[in-house]
């Protein structure tokens, strides 16, 4: 096996290996002496790129003795079994193909006439199709994290019909009430061509907040997923108004759905949402607190979210790469042997005799041992390998580090005159990459949160309404963790439904990513309901008009487009990556929980509750904004 090894490193040209034969350690050994294994380290920094391992497999397997059986595993080949060979999801295409037929189908039930069905679904190919060009553009630049094309390929499909299903909507109200073609555009520019440019806003600056935090791969989708909203917003106000001016009153002809189906095509003050708006104005204090209680229960499992990486247990497939795997555990190697540690020795002592330092490591309370290959050795620089007893991305590891920063490393640099020992390694690497990702984020959340509440408190003049527009969204992210860690973090349905097991943690860089675009996308959903409200109360001074005006006309309008949304992550989850997954559903429950409970619950109930305070925008502030002020009704004025 030690030619083996030998081959199968050299065809990675620079790599090093350690094992066995170059240590003389059993640390590599079974108990049972029937098993060995080799670490092979590809020589170069990590990045976007992916590592080649079929030459290494291919080199392995055809140089290994024939009554030996070899595998090739470890982080990277366990990534690569899960992303590809059996567990392969659908290509970008194809997920793009099934999202849009979903879309279809909802577009159907939602406006039942062709014309209207297919004019949104012609903005969503156009907005995918301009934004890959442009992220092609930006690929010239810099890097893009390859999972930017699966979010333009569902994002893009989801968010350029919530926008064209939004313009539409005021252009067949418009038309329905006798206006003539020009009439109806310009009525539909003005309003929803408004709402339109507002929502795009919030998610692109939900998004943009990505480059504050100093990571290239985040950087990267939050300015690739940016000019989806971007190009969306474009599509919308130019190329929509210009097919619905043409086509005018004939957007409702070819009926493909009977009308008894589609509800509220005709009257739109009638129907459910007319009858709910009703049930919330009567009972305002009993539907707040019922959304109160949901969402309280969801945020307190949110609270609970673990970011870490996914164990090396936890990641789907079933090729080479977990056959290896399966075989290193059970023969009882630890489960750390994917995710060691280095210490890093750097002066005079790496050129002495390391037994010492590589015995004291060893014995350290959580690591199973620690061997230095000649190999690891150059110079005044040396790399002593240090395997734990857990898994690099459990919670266990984090009192490891701890000892070894604390007191292992520490006590035999004192021994070591003239020389540093640094710890390194997988387990410390995301360590400080979940530190500074989360460091950096207050600055974040406060970047996004005050941009986002002086661009709505200028688009509804109002002081209140932003405030609680912004403190909902919160309550909705959190709830939306709370999804995702009952069922990934905590197992509930996980593997039944997604074949991962529970994974005890929520991949490090999915909370923040969740976060960038559930925030934009659901304050999409509040900007529709709110701007027809803040219409409503202009026109009649009462603030229970107001919501009864805006739950009627917006109520199918934010479910539709929520559910257009909810389906395209939802094909995104079908990805064979545990992070996919995650990320899929965390975007999927989140919008539908916020189109629902948020939406259709806490936020008119809370305004109702509120009164003639929703409205009040002081003369000092919109004088600022550069918008009319909004003075604070008189009690008894606001009906």
């Amino acid at each position: 096996m030690q030619e083996s090894i030998a081959k199968a490193t050299a065809a990675l040209p620079g790599a090093r290996a350690t094992s066995y034969f170059n240590t003389k350690s059993d640390l590599y050994l079974s108990a049972d002496r029937r098993l060995t294994y080799a670490l092979i380290y590809a020589p170069g920094k990590p990045g976007f790129g992916v590592v080649p391992d079929k030459p290494v497999r291919e080199a392995l397997q055809a140089s290994a003795p024939a009554d030996v059986t070899v595998n090739l595993t470890g982080t990277l080949p366990l990534y690569a079994d899960a992303s590809g060979g059996n567990t392969a999801g659908p290509s970008v295409l194809v997920e793009a193909m099934i999202g849009g037929l979903g879309a279809l189908i909802i577009l159907l039930f939602t406006f039942g006439t062709l014309p209207a069905v297919v004019l949104p679904l012609m903005v969503a190919v156009a907005s995918i199709f301009q934004t890959f060009t442009l992220v092609w553009l930006l690929t010239y630049l810099t890097d893009v994290s390859i999972i930017v094309q699966f979010l333009i390929a569902l994002v893009g499909l989801g968010v350029a019909i919530d926008y064209s299903l939004l313009m539409i909507f005021r252009f067949r109200e418009e038309i329905r009430h006798g206006a003539d073609n020009e009439s109806a555009i310009r009525e539909t520019m003005r309003h929803a061509g408004h709402s339109v440019i507002v929502s795009g806003t919030t998610v692109a600056v939900g998004l943009l907040s990505m480059i504050i935090i100093p990571l290239p791969f985040i950087r990267s989708i939050g300015i690739g997923g940016m000019l989806i909203p971007a190009v969306s917003v474009v599509a919308a106000i130019t190329l929509l108004p210009a097919m619905l001016f043409t086509l005018g009153p004939r957007i409702n002809r070819l009926r493909v759905m009977p009308r008894v189906i589609v509800e509220g095509s005709d009257d739109m003050d009638a129907g459910f949402w007319n009858r709910w708006a009703g049930i919330v104005l009567r009972h305002p204090a009993i539907v707040a607190i019922t959304g109160t209680v949901i969402v309280g229960v969801l945020v307190f499992f949110g609270v609970q979210m673990n970011p870490s990486d996914a164990q090396s247990k936890d990641l789907p497939g079933a090729g080479d790469a977990h056959s290896g795997y399966t075989a290193l555990i059970d023969a009882g190697i630890t489960e750390g042997v994917t995710k060691p540690f280095f210490v890093v020795v750097e002066g005079p002592a790496a050129r002495g005799d390391l037994t010492p330092l590589v015995t004291s490591i060893a014995e350290t309370d959580g690591i199973t041992g620690a061997a230095v290959p000649a190999s690891a050795i150059k110079g005044d620089l040396a790399l002593i390998e240090a395997i734990p007893t857990v898994d690099g991305s459990a919670n266990a590891i984090r009192p490891i580090i701890k000892r070894l920063h604390g007191e292992t490393l520490p006590a035999l640099e004192s021994t070591v005159p003239g020389s540093t020992l640094t710890l390194g390694g997988f387990p410390t690497e995301e360590r400080g990459f979940i530190s500074t990702t989360y460091g950096t984020f207050p600055w974040v959340l406060s970047f996004v949160v005050i941009l986002t509440f002086i661009l709505l408190m200028r688009a509804f003049r109002s002081l209140v309404l932003p405030i609680k527009a912004v403190i909902l969204n919160l309550v909705s992210l959190a709830a939306a963790f709370g999804i995702i860690v009952i069922i990934f973090q905590n197992g509930h349905g996980s593997e039944r439904f997604w074949g991962v097991p529970a994974t005890d943690s929520i991949i490090s860089w999915i909370p923040l990513m969740i976060f960038a675009f559930l925030f934009g996308l659901s304050m999409d959903y509040e900007v529709f309901m709110l701007t027809r409200m803040r219409e409503g109360y202009d026109e009649t001074g009462s603030t229970s008009q107001a919501i009864a005006l805006g739950l009627s006309r917006t109520g199918k309008l934010v479910t539709s487009a929520a559910l257009v949304l909810m389906f395209a992550f939802f094909v995104l989850s079908t990805g064979p990556g545990t992070d996919i997954k995650q990320f899929g559903i965390g975007l999927a429950a989140g919008i539908i929980f916020d189109a629902t409970i948020i939406r259709a619950l806490l936020a008119p109930a809370l305004m109702r509750l509120m009164g003639r305070w929703n409205w009040w925008l002081p003369a000092g502030l919109a004088k600022v904004l550069h918008v009319k002020p909004s003075p604070l009704p008189a009690a008894g004025e606001d009906r």
